[in-house]
């Protein structure tokens, strides 16, 4: 059975998107901890991070550090934490996090946002990416 995270490739689920580019997609989390909190998502349906493709693992480190730097100034966070869990979804997905401090990286944090914050913040980061 595909992943959520299959389906949200396959545009048979809708997101919030940040990027995409032949082997990975970045998009906001439904349920951000901060506002901001994007996720980075190879293409290929890998459950554990030590089990993705070299190139595949390295092209979602590459656009996790372009699209950190955009959330960074987007929300005038001090730090972009990264997170890898990996029990929500079986699908490798990296976490990028706005945060101020150690706390802002708990997952009990995270909670909807209405649908203009999400499109503001999503317009906002995109705009950043360089």
């Amino acid at each position: 059975m595909a992943s959520v995270f299959t389906k949200i490739i396959n545009g048979e689920l809708p997101s919030y998107k940040i990027h995409e580019d032949e082997k990975t997609i970045s998009i906001l989390t439904i349920d951000p901890i901060s506002l901001g909190h994007t996720l980075v998502i190879p293409k290929m349906e890998v459950n554990h991070w030590f089990d993705v493709p070299a190139d595949i693992y390295t092209q979602c480190g590459l656009n996790a550090q372009r699209i950190a730097k955009a959330i960074k100034e987007a929300t005038g966070c001090p730090r972009v934490g990264t997170i890898v869990a990996g029990f929500e979804v079986p699908h490798y997905h990296l976490h990028l996090i706005p945060a101020w401090s150690i706390p802002d990286l708990d997952f009990k944090r995270a909670q909807r946002r209405s649908e203009t914050e999400m499109k503001e913040i999503q317009q906002k980061i995109i705009s950043l990416l360089k």
